[in-house]
Protein backbone atom coordinates (compact mmCIF):
# COMPACT_ATOMS: atom_id res chain seq x y z
CA UNK A 1 0.00 0.00 0.00
CA UNK A 2 1.60 3.49 -1.04
CA UNK A 3 0.33 6.33 0.56
CA UNK A 4 0.35 9.83 -1.08
CA UNK A 5 0.68 13.03 1.03
CA UNK A 6 -2.13 15.48 -0.57
CA UNK A 7 -2.73 18.33 2.14
CA UNK A 8 -0.76 21.31 2.84
CA UNK A 9 2.22 21.18 5.15
CA UNK A 10 4.51 23.31 6.73
CA UNK A 11 6.65 24.65 4.35
CA UNK A 12 3.36 25.82 2.52
CA UNK A 13 1.50 25.87 -0.54
CA UNK A 14 4.64 25.68 -2.44
CA UNK A 15 5.49 22.38 -1.20
CA UNK A 16 2.25 20.72 -1.11
CA UNK A 17 2.35 21.15 -4.69
CA UNK A 18 5.93 19.70 -5.14
CA UNK A 19 4.36 16.71 -2.92
CA UNK A 20 1.49 16.33 -5.44
CA UNK A 21 3.74 15.82 -8.40
CA UNK A 22 6.20 13.10 -7.10
CA UNK A 23 2.67 11.70 -5.75
CA UNK A 24 1.39 11.66 -9.79
CA UNK A 25 4.76 10.18 -10.68
CA UNK A 26 4.87 7.00 -8.14
CA UNK A 27 1.53 6.52 -9.57
CA UNK A 28 2.49 6.46 -12.88
CA UNK A 29 5.37 4.41 -12.13
CA UNK A 30 3.51 1.65 -10.27
CA UNK A 31 0.38 1.26 -12.60
CA UNK A 32 -0.65 -2.08 -10.79
CA UNK A 33 -0.27 -0.92 -6.86
CA UNK A 34 -2.67 -0.17 -4.67
CA UNK A 35 -2.54 3.15 -3.54
CA UNK A 36 -4.08 5.12 -0.02
CA UNK A 37 -4.75 8.57 -0.21
CA UNK A 38 -4.08 10.31 3.36
CA UNK A 39 -4.07 14.22 3.86
CA UNK A 40 -3.30 15.60 6.99
CA UNK A 41 -5.30 19.01 7.01
CA UNK A 42 -8.51 17.03 3.91
CA UNK A 43 -8.77 18.94 0.82
CA UNK A 44 -8.94 22.14 1.64
CA UNK A 45 -9.62 23.58 -2.03
CA UNK A 46 -11.43 20.93 -4.94
CA UNK A 47 -7.82 21.85 -6.57
CA UNK A 48 -5.61 19.46 -3.92
CA UNK A 49 -7.42 16.83 -5.18
CA UNK A 50 -5.31 16.55 -8.13
CA UNK A 51 -3.14 13.59 -6.68
CA UNK A 52 -6.12 12.11 -6.25
CA UNK A 53 -6.46 10.81 -9.84
CA UNK A 54 -7.67 6.85 -9.06
CA UNK A 55 -10.67 7.91 -7.06
CA UNK A 56 -12.93 7.32 -10.87
CA UNK A 57 -13.67 11.43 -11.04
CA UNK A 58 -11.63 11.59 -14.55
CA UNK A 59 -9.45 10.20 -16.93
CA UNK A 60 -11.65 9.28 -19.89
CA UNK A 61 -14.99 8.37 -21.36
CA UNK A 62 -15.92 5.97 -18.76
CA UNK A 63 -15.56 8.78 -15.73
CA UNK A 64 -17.63 11.73 -14.97
CA UNK A 65 -15.14 14.24 -16.64
CA UNK A 66 -12.38 13.91 -19.21
CA UNK A 67 -9.96 15.60 -17.11
CA UNK A 68 -8.79 16.78 -13.94
CA UNK A 69 -9.19 20.47 -15.36
CA UNK A 70 -12.93 19.81 -16.46
CA UNK A 71 -13.30 18.48 -13.04
CA UNK A 72 -12.07 21.56 -10.88
CA UNK A 73 -14.34 23.92 -13.37
CA UNK A 74 -17.70 21.99 -12.89
CA UNK A 75 -17.05 21.58 -8.98
CA UNK A 76 -16.24 25.43 -8.91
CA UNK A 77 -19.26 26.84 -11.17
CA UNK A 78 -20.88 24.49 -8.48
CA UNK A 79 -20.15 25.88 -5.34
CA UNK A 80 -20.21 24.55 -2.10
CA UNK A 81 -23.30 22.66 -2.58
CA UNK A 82 -21.21 20.62 -5.36
CA UNK A 83 -18.68 20.42 -2.74
CA UNK A 84 -20.96 18.83 -0.25
CA UNK A 85 -22.32 16.17 -2.92
CA UNK A 86 -18.76 14.95 -4.17
CA UNK A 87 -17.55 14.30 -0.86
CA UNK A 88 -21.32 12.46 0.00
CA UNK A 89 -21.14 10.46 -3.07
CA UNK A 90 -17.44 8.94 -2.47
CA UNK A 91 -18.23 8.16 1.38
CA UNK A 92 -20.70 6.38 0.31
CA UNK A 93 -19.03 4.49 -2.38
CA UNK A 94 -16.22 3.84 0.14
CA UNK A 95 -13.64 5.41 -1.50
CA UNK A 96 -13.21 8.75 0.96
CA UNK A 97 -12.92 8.93 4.69
CA UNK A 98 -12.49 12.39 6.43
CA UNK A 99 -11.91 12.23 10.24
CA UNK A 100 -11.58 15.76 12.54
CA UNK A 101 -10.64 16.15 15.86
CA UNK A 102 -13.23 15.43 18.32
CA UNK A 103 -14.77 18.83 19.97
CA UNK A 104 -16.66 17.88 22.68
CA UNK A 105 -16.01 19.69 26.09
CA UNK A 106 -14.29 22.52 24.24
CA UNK A 107 -16.29 25.87 25.04
CA UNK A 108 -16.26 28.73 22.81
CA UNK A 109 -16.68 32.62 24.50
CA UNK A 110 -16.59 35.07 22.12
CA UNK A 111 -14.71 38.35 23.29
CA UNK A 112 -15.31 42.00 21.96
CA UNK A 113 -13.07 45.21 22.21
CA UNK A 114 -14.60 48.31 22.02
CA UNK A 115 -12.80 51.21 20.73
CA UNK A 116 -11.94 53.50 23.11
CA UNK A 117 -12.80 57.33 22.05
CA UNK A 118 -8.90 57.65 21.53
CA UNK A 119 -8.59 54.77 19.41
CA UNK A 120 -11.96 56.02 17.20
CA UNK A 121 -9.86 58.92 16.81
CA UNK A 122 -6.80 57.35 15.85
CA UNK A 123 -9.04 55.11 13.50
CA UNK A 124 -10.80 58.21 11.73
CA UNK A 125 -7.27 59.22 11.25
CA UNK A 126 -6.05 57.15 9.26
CA UNK A 127 -9.20 55.85 7.43
CA UNK A 128 -8.94 60.09 6.42
CA UNK A 129 -5.12 59.11 5.64
CA UNK A 130 -6.14 56.56 2.93
CA UNK A 131 -8.80 58.56 1.37
CA UNK A 132 -6.07 61.26 0.73
CA UNK A 133 -3.50 58.87 -0.32
CA UNK A 134 -6.38 57.42 -2.61
CA UNK A 135 -7.14 60.72 -4.88
CA UNK A 136 -3.58 61.37 -4.55
CA UNK A 137 -2.82 58.33 -6.20
CA UNK A 138 -5.26 58.82 -8.66
CA UNK A 139 -3.04 62.38 -9.84
CA UNK A 140 0.11 60.71 -9.40
CA UNK A 141 -0.91 58.39 -12.33
CA UNK A 142 -2.61 60.95 -14.38
CA UNK A 143 0.97 63.42 -13.69
CA UNK A 144 3.19 60.33 -14.28
CA UNK A 145 0.98 59.64 -17.65
CA UNK A 146 -0.69 56.14 -16.33
CA UNK A 147 -3.88 57.71 -17.12
CA UNK A 148 -5.01 60.33 -19.53
CA UNK A 149 -8.16 62.32 -20.03
CA UNK A 150 -8.94 59.82 -22.56
CA UNK A 151 -8.90 56.86 -19.83
CA UNK A 152 -6.42 54.67 -18.83
CA UNK A 153 -2.74 55.12 -21.16
CA UNK A 154 -0.97 51.74 -19.83
CA UNK A 155 -3.12 49.51 -18.36
CA UNK A 156 -0.93 47.16 -16.75
CA UNK A 157 0.76 50.10 -14.54
CA UNK A 158 -2.26 51.16 -13.62
CA UNK A 159 -3.29 47.40 -12.61
CA UNK A 160 -0.01 47.40 -10.46
CA UNK A 161 -0.75 50.43 -8.87
CA UNK A 162 -4.00 50.08 -7.28
CA UNK A 163 -3.11 46.73 -6.64
CA UNK A 164 -0.41 47.44 -4.47
CA UNK A 165 -2.42 50.06 -2.63
CA UNK A 166 -5.60 47.65 -2.45
CA UNK A 167 -3.23 45.13 -0.50
CA UNK A 168 -1.60 47.77 1.50
CA UNK A 169 -4.62 49.27 2.65
CA UNK A 170 -6.47 46.01 3.42
CA UNK A 171 -3.20 44.68 5.42
CA UNK A 172 -2.75 47.75 7.38
CA UNK A 173 -6.52 47.59 9.03
CA UNK A 174 -6.13 44.01 9.44
CA UNK A 175 -2.58 45.13 11.43
CA UNK A 176 -4.50 47.89 13.15
CA UNK A 177 -7.67 45.97 14.63
CA UNK A 178 -5.33 43.72 15.73
CA UNK A 179 -2.93 46.22 17.57
CA UNK A 180 -6.55 47.60 18.92
CA UNK A 181 -8.14 44.86 20.62
CA UNK A 182 -4.74 44.25 21.82
CA UNK A 183 -5.35 45.67 25.35
CA UNK A 184 -8.43 43.13 26.27
CA UNK A 185 -6.64 40.19 25.40
CA UNK A 186 -3.76 41.54 28.00
CA UNK A 187 -6.69 42.13 30.58
CA UNK A 188 -8.07 38.63 29.99
CA UNK A 189 -4.79 36.71 30.06
CA UNK A 190 -3.95 38.86 33.33
CA UNK A 191 -7.62 37.24 34.58
CA UNK A 192 -6.51 33.55 32.98
CA UNK A 193 -3.07 33.98 34.99
CA UNK A 194 -4.45 34.77 38.98
CA UNK A 195 -7.28 31.85 38.13
CA UNK A 196 -4.10 29.20 37.34
CA UNK A 197 -5.00 29.11 34.09
CA UNK A 198 -2.51 28.99 30.88
CA UNK A 199 -3.10 31.17 28.20
CA UNK A 200 -2.54 30.43 24.09
CA UNK A 201 -2.50 33.22 21.69
CA UNK A 202 -2.73 32.58 17.72
CA UNK A 203 -1.59 35.27 15.53
CA UNK A 204 -0.37 35.37 11.82
CA UNK A 205 1.57 38.09 11.46
CA UNK A 206 5.22 38.81 13.15
CA UNK A 207 6.50 41.75 11.35
CA UNK A 208 9.42 40.02 11.08
CA UNK A 209 10.54 41.35 7.33
CA UNK A 210 9.97 45.07 8.09
CA UNK A 211 11.60 45.07 11.52
CA UNK A 212 14.62 43.43 9.20
CA UNK A 213 14.38 46.00 6.88
CA UNK A 214 14.33 48.94 9.54
CA UNK A 215 17.07 46.87 11.60
CA UNK A 216 19.40 47.10 7.94
CA UNK A 217 19.49 50.96 8.52
CA UNK A 218 20.97 51.65 11.70
CA UNK A 219 24.57 49.87 13.15
CA UNK A 220 24.50 46.48 14.99
CA UNK A 221 26.30 49.10 17.79
CA UNK A 222 22.88 50.68 18.27
CA UNK A 223 21.47 47.65 18.37
CA UNK A 224 21.82 47.69 22.79
CA UNK A 225 18.93 50.97 22.79
CA UNK A 226 16.88 51.22 19.81
CA UNK A 227 14.60 53.71 18.85
CA UNK A 228 12.40 51.96 16.53
CA UNK A 229 9.10 52.23 15.15
CA UNK A 230 7.69 49.00 14.14
CA UNK A 231 4.04 49.72 14.20
CA UNK A 232 0.59 49.13 11.47
CA UNK A 233 1.96 52.53 10.23
CA UNK A 234 5.16 51.68 8.83
CA UNK A 235 3.71 49.31 6.35
CA UNK A 236 2.12 52.26 4.84
CA UNK A 237 5.24 54.38 4.73
CA UNK A 238 6.63 51.40 3.51
CA UNK A 239 4.54 51.17 0.63
CA UNK A 240 4.50 55.01 -0.22
CA UNK A 241 8.54 54.21 -0.49
CA UNK A 242 8.91 51.68 -2.59
CA UNK A 243 5.39 51.02 -4.62
CA UNK A 244 3.49 54.37 -5.00
CA UNK A 245 3.92 54.89 -8.85
CA UNK A 246 6.14 57.92 -9.48
CA UNK A 247 7.87 56.58 -12.50
CA UNK A 248 7.50 58.95 -15.14
CA UNK A 249 5.51 57.54 -18.71
CA UNK A 250 5.46 59.09 -22.07
CA UNK A 251 2.46 58.85 -24.40
CA UNK A 252 2.70 56.88 -27.55
CA UNK A 253 0.38 55.80 -30.55
CA UNK A 254 0.76 52.13 -31.20
CA UNK A 255 0.43 50.55 -34.49
CA UNK A 256 -3.50 50.21 -34.36
CA UNK A 257 -3.86 54.02 -33.56
CA UNK A 258 -4.45 53.77 -30.01
CA UNK A 259 -2.83 56.11 -27.47
CA UNK A 260 -0.67 54.60 -25.19
CA UNK A 261 1.72 54.51 -22.63
CA UNK A 262 5.92 53.39 -22.08
CA UNK A 263 8.25 54.04 -19.12
CA UNK A 264 10.72 56.78 -19.69
CA UNK A 265 14.51 55.77 -19.06
CA UNK A 266 17.51 58.20 -19.18
CA UNK A 267 20.71 56.86 -19.16
CA UNK A 268 19.15 53.09 -18.41
CA UNK A 269 17.46 54.65 -15.13
CA UNK A 270 14.00 55.12 -14.90
CA UNK A 271 13.18 58.79 -15.19
CA UNK A 272 10.67 60.06 -12.08
CA UNK A 273 7.93 62.57 -12.11
CA UNK A 274 8.40 65.10 -9.97
CA UNK A 275 4.97 65.86 -9.33
CA UNK A 276 4.42 62.44 -8.21
CA UNK A 277 7.40 62.76 -6.48
CA UNK A 278 6.39 65.67 -4.57
CA UNK A 279 2.46 63.96 -3.98
CA UNK A 280 4.38 60.99 -2.06
CA UNK A 281 6.75 62.90 -0.32
CA UNK A 282 3.79 65.31 1.38
CA UNK A 283 2.14 61.71 2.24
CA UNK A 284 4.69 60.49 3.85
CA UNK A 285 5.00 63.29 6.12
CA UNK A 286 1.53 63.70 6.83
CA UNK A 287 1.11 60.11 7.60
CA UNK A 288 4.53 59.90 9.64
CA UNK A 289 2.71 62.64 11.79
CA UNK A 290 -0.24 60.60 12.76
CA UNK A 291 -0.43 58.32 16.14
CA UNK A 292 1.66 55.15 16.23
CA UNK A 293 -0.43 52.13 17.33
CA UNK A 294 2.35 48.81 18.56
CA UNK A 295 2.32 45.71 16.56
CA UNK A 296 -0.11 42.50 19.17
CA UNK A 297 3.09 40.49 19.27
CA UNK A 298 5.43 43.32 20.70
CA UNK A 299 2.54 44.44 22.96
CA UNK A 300 1.93 41.05 24.53
CA UNK A 301 6.16 40.38 24.59
CA UNK A 302 7.07 43.74 26.98
CA UNK A 303 4.04 44.21 28.56
CA UNK A 304 5.04 40.33 30.37
CA UNK A 305 8.55 40.14 29.18
CA UNK A 306 10.33 37.32 27.79
CA UNK A 307 10.43 35.02 31.09
CA UNK A 308 6.87 34.90 31.44
CA UNK A 309 6.26 34.23 27.41
CA UNK A 310 7.05 31.31 25.50
CA UNK A 311 7.28 32.95 21.53
CA UNK A 312 6.84 30.15 18.85
CA UNK A 313 7.41 32.03 15.78
CA UNK A 314 9.90 32.58 12.79
CA UNK A 315 11.53 35.14 14.09
CA UNK A 316 15.17 34.91 14.07
CA UNK A 317 15.55 38.66 15.80
CA UNK A 318 12.87 40.61 18.19
CA UNK A 319 12.71 43.82 20.23
CA UNK A 320 12.36 43.39 23.79
CA UNK A 321 12.54 45.56 26.53
CA UNK A 322 15.08 45.45 29.44
CA UNK A 323 15.89 47.67 32.22
CA UNK A 324 13.60 50.28 30.77
CA UNK A 325 15.18 50.30 27.50
CA UNK A 326 14.72 48.45 23.76
CA UNK A 327 17.01 46.35 22.79
CA UNK A 328 17.66 43.54 19.94
CA UNK A 329 17.90 39.95 21.29
CA UNK A 330 18.80 37.18 18.70
CA UNK A 331 16.95 33.73 18.92
CA UNK A 332 18.37 30.62 18.13
CA UNK A 333 17.24 27.98 15.53
CA UNK A 334 16.31 25.98 18.42
CA UNK A 335 14.43 28.77 20.22
CA UNK A 336 10.65 27.24 19.18
CA UNK A 337 11.71 23.94 20.77
CA UNK A 338 12.78 25.64 23.80
CA UNK A 339 9.62 27.71 24.52
CA UNK A 340 7.40 25.08 23.79
CA UNK A 341 9.02 22.81 26.51
CA UNK A 342 9.03 25.61 28.85
CA UNK A 343 5.43 26.28 28.37
CA UNK A 344 4.73 22.32 28.65
CA UNK A 345 6.71 22.53 31.72
CA UNK A 346 4.84 25.52 33.56
CA UNK A 347 7.88 27.20 33.52
CA UNK A 348 6.08 30.07 31.44
CA UNK A 349 2.11 30.23 31.80
CA UNK A 350 1.80 32.20 28.44
CA UNK A 351 2.55 31.00 24.56
CA UNK A 352 2.12 32.88 21.33
CA UNK A 353 2.36 31.39 17.84
CA UNK A 354 2.49 32.43 14.86
CA UNK A 355 1.72 29.93 11.06
CA UNK A 356 5.28 28.97 11.99
CA UNK A 357 4.66 27.20 15.48
CA UNK A 358 0.67 26.10 13.86
CA UNK A 359 1.66 22.65 12.37
CA UNK A 360 2.91 19.78 13.88
CA UNK A 361 2.96 21.10 17.79
CA UNK A 362 1.41 20.25 20.50
CA UNK A 363 0.25 22.89 23.61
CA UNK A 364 -2.59 20.80 24.90
CA UNK A 365 -2.76 19.70 28.53
CA UNK A 366 -1.36 16.47 28.29
CA UNK A 367 -1.23 14.29 30.95
CA UNK A 368 2.24 13.53 30.75
CA UNK A 369 3.05 17.52 31.16
CA UNK A 370 3.97 18.93 34.15
CA UNK A 371 1.71 22.25 32.59
CA UNK A 372 -1.93 20.70 32.76
CA UNK A 373 -3.79 23.89 33.45
CA UNK A 374 -6.80 24.60 31.23
CA UNK A 375 -5.75 26.31 28.02
CA UNK A 376 -7.53 29.35 27.28
CA UNK A 377 -7.05 29.60 23.22
CA UNK A 378 -7.21 33.33 21.86
CA UNK A 379 -7.94 33.34 18.68
CA UNK A 380 -6.35 36.94 18.36
CA UNK A 381 -5.92 37.17 14.33
CA UNK A 382 -7.70 34.42 11.95
CA UNK A 383 -5.53 35.46 8.91
CA UNK A 384 -6.80 34.48 5.65
CA UNK A 385 -6.15 30.39 5.29
CA UNK A 386 -8.98 28.95 6.86
CA UNK A 387 -7.03 25.55 7.14
CA UNK A 388 -4.29 27.49 8.82
CA UNK A 389 -6.56 28.57 11.46
CA UNK A 390 -8.24 25.05 12.06
CA UNK A 391 -4.64 23.92 12.33
CA UNK A 392 -3.96 26.06 14.76
CA UNK A 393 -7.22 26.11 17.07
CA UNK A 394 -5.91 22.11 16.79
CA UNK A 395 -2.92 22.97 18.99
CA UNK A 396 -4.72 23.01 21.85
CA UNK A 397 -7.12 20.35 21.69
CA UNK A 398 -5.78 17.49 21.06
CA UNK A 399 -6.07 13.63 22.65
CA UNK A 400 -4.44 12.56 26.16
CA UNK A 401 -5.31 15.55 27.59
CA UNK A 402 -6.12 16.58 31.43
CA UNK A 403 -9.09 18.84 29.93
CA UNK A 404 -10.50 20.51 26.85
CA UNK A 405 -9.28 23.90 26.19
CA UNK A 406 -11.22 27.41 25.84
CA UNK A 407 -11.56 28.94 22.75
CA UNK A 408 -11.94 32.77 22.65
CA UNK A 409 -11.98 34.43 19.41
CA UNK A 410 -11.40 38.26 19.87
CA UNK A 411 -12.62 41.26 17.53
CA UNK A 412 -13.77 44.88 17.57
CA UNK A 413 -17.15 46.16 17.44
CA UNK A 414 -15.48 48.03 14.05
CA UNK A 415 -18.09 46.38 11.48
CA UNK A 416 -15.31 46.46 9.12
CA UNK A 417 -13.52 43.83 10.78
CA UNK A 418 -16.39 41.55 10.00
CA UNK A 419 -14.35 41.55 6.60
CA UNK A 420 -11.65 39.44 7.48
CA UNK A 421 -13.81 37.24 9.66
CA UNK A 422 -15.88 36.26 6.68
CA UNK A 423 -12.97 34.77 4.22
CA UNK A 424 -11.90 32.12 7.27
CA UNK A 425 -16.13 31.81 7.59
CA UNK A 426 -16.58 30.99 3.99
CA UNK A 427 -13.15 29.60 3.91
CA UNK A 428 -14.68 27.08 6.75
CA UNK A 429 -17.63 26.56 5.00
CA UNK A 430 -15.85 24.95 2.24
CA UNK A 431 -13.62 23.40 4.32
CA UNK A 432 -16.38 21.12 6.03
CA UNK A 433 -18.35 20.75 2.65
CA UNK A 434 -15.17 19.37 0.42
CA UNK A 435 -13.90 17.35 3.90
CA UNK A 436 -17.18 16.00 5.29
CA UNK A 437 -20.32 16.33 3.23
CA UNK A 438 -20.99 19.00 5.67
CA UNK A 439 -20.63 22.72 5.50
CA UNK A 440 -21.32 23.33 8.92
CA UNK A 441 -18.53 21.13 10.51
CA UNK A 442 -15.65 23.27 9.07
CA UNK A 443 -15.27 25.45 11.51
CA UNK A 444 -16.72 23.27 14.35
CA UNK A 445 -19.05 26.30 15.54
CA UNK A 446 -16.73 29.18 15.58
CA UNK A 447 -17.81 31.07 13.46
CA UNK A 448 -21.72 31.48 12.91
CA UNK A 449 -23.53 30.99 9.25
CA UNK A 450 -24.41 35.01 9.39
CA UNK A 451 -20.73 35.44 10.18
CA UNK A 452 -20.22 34.62 6.06
CA UNK A 453 -20.64 38.04 4.66
CA UNK A 454 -19.60 36.28 1.00
CA UNK A 455 -23.17 34.74 -0.07
CA UNK A 456 -26.05 35.78 -2.21
CA UNK A 457 -27.23 37.66 0.78
CA UNK A 458 -23.88 39.32 0.96
CA UNK A 459 -23.91 40.44 -2.49
CA UNK A 460 -27.59 41.39 -2.86
CA UNK A 461 -27.26 43.45 0.25
CA UNK A 462 -23.96 45.28 -1.21
CA UNK A 463 -26.12 45.98 -4.59
CA UNK A 464 -28.32 47.64 -2.61
CA UNK A 465 -26.15 49.83 -0.53
CA UNK A 466 -24.00 50.81 -3.64
CA UNK A 467 -27.69 51.65 -5.19
CA UNK A 468 -28.21 54.07 -2.55
CA UNK A 469 -25.89 57.18 -3.25
CA UNK A 470 -26.62 56.65 -6.84
CA UNK A 471 -30.46 57.22 -6.15
CA UNK A 472 -29.47 60.07 -4.06
CA UNK A 473 -31.27 58.47 -0.43
CA UNK A 474 -28.64 58.52 1.67
CA UNK A 475 -29.06 61.56 4.19
CA UNK A 476 -25.71 63.56 4.31
CA UNK A 477 -23.60 61.67 1.83
CA UNK A 478 -23.80 62.29 -2.01
CA UNK A 479 -22.54 60.04 -4.52
CA UNK A 480 -19.14 62.36 -5.25
CA UNK A 481 -18.54 62.47 -1.38
CA UNK A 482 -19.42 58.50 -1.30
CA UNK A 483 -16.78 57.65 -4.12
CA UNK A 484 -14.30 60.34 -2.66
CA UNK A 485 -14.11 58.79 0.47
CA UNK A 486 -14.23 54.98 -1.31
CA UNK A 487 -12.56 55.33 -3.45
CA UNK A 488 -15.50 53.35 -5.91
CA UNK A 489 -16.43 54.39 -9.01
CA UNK A 490 -19.98 53.72 -9.16
CA UNK A 491 -21.41 55.54 -12.40
CA UNK A 492 -19.34 54.75 -15.65
CA UNK A 493 -18.56 57.67 -17.71
CA UNK A 494 -21.02 56.50 -20.11
CA UNK A 495 -23.62 56.14 -18.13
CA UNK A 496 -22.90 59.63 -16.63
CA UNK A 497 -22.85 61.10 -19.89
Amino acid sequence: MQNAAGGKGERGEQAASQQGRAGLRLQHALPNARVDYVSATGATTVHNLAYAQRLGLWGGHDFPFATHAEFVAAVEAGGVAAMDVLARDLKALGLYAARSLFYQGVEYELIEHHLTPEQIGIYDAYAGAFSIIHNNLNAAMRAANITGETGTLNAQAKSAARSAFESAKQRFFGHLLTSMKTPSLICAVERDLEQGHAAVIQIVSTGEALMERRLAEISTEEWGDVQLDITPREYVLDYLAHSFPVQLYEPFTDSEGNLASRPVYRDGQPVESRDAVARRDCLIEKLASLAPVPSALDQIVQRFGTDRVAEVTGRSRRIIRKHDRLMVESRAGSANLVETAAFMDDLKRILIFSDAGGTGRSYHAELSARNRSLRVHYLLEPGWKADAAIQGLGRTNRTNQAQPPLFRPIATDVKAEKRFLSTIARRLHTLGAITRGQRQTGGQGLFRPEDNLESIYGRDALRQLYLLPVRGKVDGCSLEMFETATGRKLVDQWHQG
